[in-house]
């Protein structure tokens, strides 16, 4: 998938301006963060089981080596293949090629994020084979010839009326305006699709060392179909994916779930362990496992490992109010919110993404919400200071900067000028109420109001506030 982060800025002033996203995602963004508030209420452990999920992870990544190794020798004991990839090209044409020998003219694809970082998509259809998303969200989005702007749900920018027209034109049926017919008949396309693909591409939420297994977690039996009809079965997953045993699985996917949708589990939820058997009813002749790096692994033992500790639940989107105001389209690539912000620097480079880290107030929402307690505010920060040691941003933006560390590293020139700025902008405002401009604050006032301070800094109104017995 191409980047686009470098024109995130334009990008922002687009999306600020689509009335339909804000309108959409005014109702799913309240809705999620409910969910999640009430499966917390329902579970009293359940930040005793964040801590255990994020000592999983670290164990995990501390020992990345030593459970892939692990993972590959159960795949190849279950009859399964496992290909090692460094970069995103060596992966899609490792997928290529396994399609190539399958003779494979259509792929049938569950949901998945990796293989949007790879671009898989594209280059299967550049090379004769029709990829064909079977999850709901990702099919409308494929229609359409969009990208995902939402980790889990990569459709939710798409009102029910822009659906009806995507699937009048594409289906030449009738044009039915109610969610149930449209799921009918998006089922009812997909499911011919599922019988005559020759191949069936899923991700994988959790590798599973002890077992060489991999896991699905689903709403939809759209992934069960991809994985269990095709004759060739093909699993991409990044390689932070690994967990190391069944018992440690069972208690990740007990945060998953609650934290992404609110749900105590997922419809589905699916392990698939090596190819058919002679006894198996059903599922593939051949299972493969495709491991991507793309740069991960020399990030481990440094300041952003952290963030491969990253289970993909969308917590930290669903609360962010960066994300909420201008959709996931504006970050520019694969992963987007807070989560995105922290990882797309060290996936893309440091100066490709440097726009995202800034695109926070670090509020703190996202790591207070996180599953695996990303520290995303402290990952923030090393990208912006990064960027600003690489000469990232204009001449005036650094200019300004440095204008601003000159007082704060006086704090009593820091204090004595605010203490002025608010006293003007106090005196100025008063009969104003707020600011439509103001002269270096383009980027707040374009789209709010500055309320008018009254006259004196924070600082000064806690210290009243202490002494007279009172909280500011």
């Amino acid at each position: 998938m191409k980047s686009t982060t470098s024109s995130f800025k334009e990008n922002v002033h687009s999306e600020l301006q689509n009335e339909n996203l804000k309108r959409v995602f005014g109702g799913i963004l309240q809705v999620l963060p409910l969910g999640r508030a009430m499966a917390m209420a329902n579970l009293p452990e359940f930040d005793a089981l964040r801590d255990q999920a994020r000592d999983i992870k670290n164990h995990t990544l501390e020992n990345l080596d030593f459970y892939l190794e692990a993972f590959e020798a159960k795949v190849i004991e279950q009859g399964g293949h496992v290909h090692w990839c460094e970069t995103h090209e060596e992966a899609r044409d490792t997928v290529l090629k396994i399609c190539q020998t399958a003779g494979a003219k259509t792929v049938t694809k569950g949901k998945s994020m990796i293989t949007e970082e790879m671009g898989l998509n594209a280059h299967l259809e550049a090379n004769g084979i029709e990829p064909i998303e079977t999850d709901m969200g990702e099919y409308i989005i494929q229609l359409a010839g969009e990208t995902p702007s939402h980790l889990i749900g990569p459709a939710f920018h798409k009102s029910k009326e822009e659906v009806t027209e995507l699937f009048y034109e594409h289906h030449k049926t009738q044009r039915w305006t109610e969610g149930e017919d449209l799921m009918a008949e998006g089922r009812k396309v997909l499911r011919e699709k599922y019988f005559a693909a020759d191949v069936g591409i899923t991700g994988a939420n959790f590798l599973i060392a002890e077992t060489g297994s991999t896991v699905i977690v689903t709403n939809e039996g759209n992934g069960d179909l991809t994985q269990t009809l095709p004759k060739v079965h093909i699993v991409c997953a990044s390689i932070e994916k690994v967990v190391p045993t069944l018992e440690d699985f069972s208690q990740l996917i007990r945060v998953l779930p609650r934290s992404a949708t609110g749900q105590e589990i997922t419809a589905y939820t699916t392990l698939s362990t090596g190819p058919r058997r002679a006894d198996d009813l059903d599922g593939p002749d051949e299972f493969h496992v495709v491991l991507l790096d793309a740069g991960r692994s020399k990030y481990l033992g440094t300041e952003v490992q952290e963030v491969l500790r990253c289970i993909r639940c969308s917590a930290c989107l669903n609360h962010c109010p960066i994300y909420s105001a201008i959709g996931g389209h504006a970050y520019g690539w694969v992963y987007q919110g807070p989560i995105g912000a922290a990882l797309d620097p060290l996936l893309l480079g440091t100066m490709e993404a440097a726009h995202l880290p800034n695109a926070s107030t670090l509020c703190g929402r996202c790591e207070a919400v996180c599953p695996v307690r990303i520290p995303i505010p402290k990952i923030l920060r090393h990208w912006r200071t990064e960027a600003h040691r690489q000469g990232f941003g204009t001449v005036g933006e650094r200019s300004g900067l440095a204008f601003w560390a000159f007082f704060a590293r006086r704090p009593w020139l820091y204090s004595l000028g605010a203490a002025w700025m608010m006293k003007a902008l106090g005196a100025w405002g008063a009969n104003r109420g707020a600011f439509k401009s103001l002269p270096f604050l383009s980027g707040w006032t374009l789209s709010r109001d500055m309320p008018a301070p009254e006259g004196e800094t924070f600082q000064s109104a806690w210290k009243k506030a202490q002494k007279e017995g009172r909280s500011a």
